[in-house]
């Protein structure tokens, strides 16, 4: 294995594995129901809205990084959803959903040996598929970690 293989492995394991950040598909599809739009005093977000944020700042990063003709959501305002809770239970699951699957997409761009992780992205400002990958794990691991200590304090009310 190269580097560049090595490299890859490591970054798809960052990515999807719990290494040393939870479980990205275990946290979120088995977050409690009735905790999902509860929000402890003093906390500025709800599970929701963490879930909703995750969600669409990956999506953005993502189609960021293969779609010369993406237009980012307007900041803030557009990176979080408007309630604090979600409408349903089909809503947190279908966001789960998205959000696994964008998830994918991302770790599958990664390992694809014909892209270049250096190489800058085209339509961006020096951006590289390198950086754009370990920001979506540092995003999500930060906010992976939000719901971690909601849930827990949550549960514990």
């Amino acid at each position: 294995m190269d580097n560049s293989d090595s490299l890859r492995q490591h970054l798809v394991e960052l990515l999807t594995k719990a290494s040393a950040h939870v479980d990205a598909v275990t946290e979120l599809k088995d977050f409690p129901a009735q905790l999902r739009g509860r929000k402890p005093e003093g906390a500025p977000h709800t599970p929701w809205q963490l879930l909703e944020h995750m969600r669409i700042a990956q999506w953005d990063i993502l189609r960021f990084s293969v779609d010369s003709r993406h237009s980012s959501p307007k900041f803030p305002e557009g990176y979080w959803p408007k309630s604090a809770t979600p409408p349903s239970d089909a809503a947190w699951e279908g966001s789960v959903r998205q959000f696994l699957a964008d998830l994918e997409e991302m770790s599958t761009l990664v390992g694809e040996q014909k892209r270049d992780l250096f190489a800058p992205i085209p339509h961006g400002d020096g951006q590289t598929l390198l950086r754009e990958a370990l920001l979506v794990a540092d995003h999500n691991s930060y906010h992976l970690g939000q719901l971690v200590q909601l849930r827990r304090t949550l549960g514990k009310e």
